[in-house]
C-alpha cells in the first residue's frame, strides 16, 4: 500500500505542476476562462472527454455495472452522445459568438433579466458538478487508504482547488491531457483486463452472472430514457461543456475531435459497467455497493498497478471537478458579478479570487453531501428543468419572450426541486414534471406577453 501511496502523491504532484505552467500560459482574460480559444484537435478532444468523464461517470457506472450488468452503461453513454450531438450541431453557431458563458447567449435572445435569471440555476448546476467528483474523489482516498472521509475530501479537493484557481482553462487542458491518458491506460488497458483474469475469462463470467447482466436493457427503459433526458440534454446546456467547446480554434476541430470524444464516453461507459459485472463475480456479498469500484480495486490489484488505477480514477474525477468549478466561478465573475458593480467587467486577478472561493464552498458542500449519483442526477435536474425550455425556445421559437422565459426558468427549477424532495433523488419524476412544467409556462406567458422588438438571435 506504501507503493500505492507513492504513486498517487507523484500524480498529485505532477497536476500542481501542470497547474503552474497553466497558470504561466494563462496571461488574459480569455486565456484563463476559454484557454485563447486556441485548442488543436488532441487537446480538444482529451479535454472534452476528461470533462465529462467524472466521478458519476466512473464510480458510478462501476456501480451500476455490479447491480445492473452491461446496461448500466447507459449512464455514460447518455453523456457520449450529447457530446457528439452538441459538436456537431450546435458548436458552429457557438463558435461564432465569442461569449464565455451560456447565459450570454440568452441575454441576446432576450434581455439582461433572463441572463440573471439563468446564472443563478447554472450556478447551482455547476457547483453541483464539482461536489459530485470531489465526492467520490473523498469516498475512492477513504476505502483505499483508510483515510477519515473529511481529509480525504479537502485532500483530494484542495488539490483541484489549488490548480483550478491559479491556471484557470490552461491548467485544467493541460492537466486533463495526463488525466485522459492515465484513465485510458488505467481503467482500459490494466483493470478491465485483469478483473476478467481473476474471474476466469469472458466465459467464466458470462458462467457465474444471471443472463439478465448482459441485457442492454435490464436496467428498464423508463431508466434509460431518463438518463437521456437528464444527461443528453444536460449536456447541451452546461456551463462546464459548453465552455470546453469555447476554447476550440475551429468549428472543425470541435466536429471531429469532439466527436470523438464522444464515442470514446460510450466505451468508457461500457469498460466501467465490465469492470462492476467483474466485481459483482468476485465480491457478491458488498456492504455498500457505491464502494464498488474502490474495493475491486483493493482486492484485484498488486502494489504499484493499484496505485496507477487509484490516479486514474482520481484522474477522472478531478478533471470534471475542476471544470464544474471553473463553470462556478465564470458564471460569477461573468453573469453576476458585473450586476454588483455597476457593470464593470472582470478581470484574471478578480477571476481567480472567485475561482479559489467557489472551491471553498464546493469542498463544504461535499463535506455534507454522501451519493455520487444522486449528487449527479440534482445537478442535472435542476439544469435540465430550469434551461433547457428557454434556452431551446431562444434558438428555435421567435416568439419567445423574456417573461416566458424567466417563468419557464424559475417553475421549471422549482418544480424539479419539488419533486426530487417530494420523491428522492433518484425518481423519474423530477425531470418529467420540471420540462412539462417549465414548457407549458414557457408557451402560455410567451403568447400572453408583449411580443418583443426584433432581437439578436441566440445563435
Amino acid at each position: 500500500m506504501a507503493l500505492d501511496l507513492f504513486v498517487v502523491l507523484i500524480y498529485a504532484a505532477a497536476m500542481l505542476i501542470l497547474g503552474y505552467y497553466g497558470m504561466r500560459k494563462a496571461k488574459t482574460h480569455e486565456d484563463y476562462l476559454v484557454a485563447g480559444r486556441n485548442l488543436g484537435p488532441s487537446l480538444y478532444m482529451g479535454t472534452m472527454a476528461a470533462t465529462v468523464l467524472g466521478g458519476a461517470s466512473t464510480v458510478g457506472t462501476v456501480r451500476l455495472g455490479y447491480v445492473h450488468g452491461i446496461s448500466g452503461f447507459w449512464l455514460c453513454a447518455a453523456l457520449g452522445c450529447g457530446i457528439v450531438a452538441l459538436n456537431l450541431f450546435l458548436a458552429k453557431p457557438l463558435l461564432k459568438l465569442k461569449v464565455f458563458t451560456v447565459t450570454q447567449v440568452l441575454e441576446k435572445r432576450y434581455n439582461p433579466m433572463a441572463r440573471t435569471a439563468s446564472a443563478t440555476i447554472m450556478l447551482a448546476y455547476a457547483l453541483m458538478i464539482g461536489v459530485t467528483s470531489i465526492l467520490a474523489i473523498g469516498t475512492v482516498l477513504e476505502v483505499l487508504f483508510g483515510l477519515p472521509f473529511w481529509i480525504s475530501v479537502l485532500l483530494g479537493g484542495g488539490i483541484v482547488v489549488i490548480y483550478s484557481t491559479i491556471g484557470g482553462m490552461w491548467s485544467l487542458t493541460l492537466t486533463d491531457i495526463v488525466q485522459f491518458g492515465i484513465q485510458t491506460v488505467g481503467l482500459m488497458f490494466l483493470l478491465l483486463p485483469i478483473c476478467l483474469y481473476r474471474v476466469g475469462g469472458w466465459d467464466q463470467l458470462v458462467a457465474q452472472l444471471p443472463a439478465a447482466s448482459f441485457s442492454f436493457t435490464s436496467i428498464g427503459w423508463d431508466t434509460i430514457i431518463t438518463y437521456f433526458m437528464i444527461y443528453f440534454f444536460g449536456i447541451l446546456i452546461g456551463q462546464d461543456i459548453w465552455q470546453r467547446v469555447f476554447t476550440a480554434r475551429s468549428e472543425k476541430v470541435a466536429k471531429y475531435a469532439g466527436t470523438s470524444a464522444g464515442i470514446y464516453c460510450i466505451i468508457y461507459g461500457l469498460v466501467c459497467a465490465l469492470i462492476g459485472m467483474a466485481a459483482h463475480v468476485l465480491i457478491p456479498d458488498l456492504d455498500n455497493v457505491n464502494n464498488a469500484f474502490a474495493a475491486i480495486v483493493k482486492v484485484s490489484l498488486p502494489d504499484g498497478i493499484r496505485g496507477l488505477v487509484i490516479a486514474a480514477a482520481l484522474a477522472a474525477m478531478m478533471s470534471t471537478a475542476s471544470a464544474g468549478l471553473l463553470a462556478a466561478s465564470t458564471t460569477l465573475t461573468e453573469d453576476l458579478l458585473p450586476k454588483l458593480r455597476g457593470g464593470k467587467q472582470s478581470n484574471v486577478t478578480i477571476s481567480r479570487l472567485f475561482t479559489l472561493l467557489t472551491g471553498m464552498v464546493v469542498l463544504g458542500i461535499a463535506l455534507v453531501v454522501n451519493d455520487v449519483i444522486s449528487a449527479l442526477t440534482l445537478a442535472y435536474n435542476l439544469l435540465v428543468g430550469g434551461m433547457l425550455i428557454p434556452l431551446m425556445g431562444a434558438i428555435f421559437w421567435k416568439r419567445a419572450t423574456t417573461a416566458g422565459a424567466i417563468a419557464s426558468m424559475g417553475l421549471g427549477f422549482a418544480t424539479a426541486l419539488v419533486f426530487m424532495i417530494k420523491d428522492g433523488m433518484d425518481a423519474n419524476t423530477p425531470i418529467y414534471y420540471s420540462l412539462g412544467v417549465g414548457l407549458v409556462s414557457f408557451v402560455v406567458v410567451s403568447l400572453l406577453s408583449r411580443r418583443p422588438a426584433p432581437l439578436a438571435s441566440a445563435v
